[in-house]
């Protein structure tokens, strides 16, 4: 079918989940085969130990960006979601060379500080970010606002991620 990715599920989330991943990790030879996980030590573990039988995995991590998340959600400030999203990515990378980073609530995420967070996950490693619309806030015409607005104010938005020149 062409699939370039298959994102496989959430392992952490049940056994089953994890077994399936797993599975679709070692039967399923061509797109990159990507695990979610919360940027917590034991989620990236627990997607690192489903895909590492793909021959091209990939982990997956999201972060809550968007103020009303940092503070209701995971009580956190900007500063300290930062650490921990640059943490979550250069952790994941000592498992897993393919990274993707999602801001999670991006649309609602104040500008400035979804483009220092994107910067910095990128600096850090990540290959690939995903910029979600988590809650359906966003118009077409706002979402494309919101990705112009990356391309114009990430200046490492177009830089080639190592995983490009790894081996295919």
């Amino acid at each position: 079918m062409g699939v370039d990715v298959i994102e496989a599920g959430f392992p952490i989330s049940s056994p089953g989940d994890f077994e399936a991943v797993k599975m679709v990790a070692k039967l399923v030879k061509g797109p990159v085969i990507c695990g979610l996980a919360r940027s917590l030590k034991k989620d990236i573990n627990a997607a690192y130990s489903s895909v590492k039988y793909s021959r091209r995995p990939r982990i997956h991590i999201f972060l809550a960006t968007s103020k009303i998340h940092m503070k209701y959600k995971l009580k956190k400030a900007e500063d300290e979601i930062l650490k921990i999203a640059v943490w979550a990515v250069r952790y994941a990378k000592t498992k897993c060379n393919d990274i993707e980073f999602s801001p999670e609530d991006a649309s609602r995420t104040e500008k400035a500080f979804l483009y220092k967070v994107i910067e910095s996950v990128i600096e850090a490693g990540a290959a690939t970010v995903n910029i979600p619309d988590t809650v359906g806030y966003a118009t077409p015409f706002e979402f494309g606002g919101l990705i112009k607005g990356i391309k114009e104010n990430v200046p490492n938005i177009e830089s080639e991620p190592a995983t490009h020149r790894w081996k295919r």
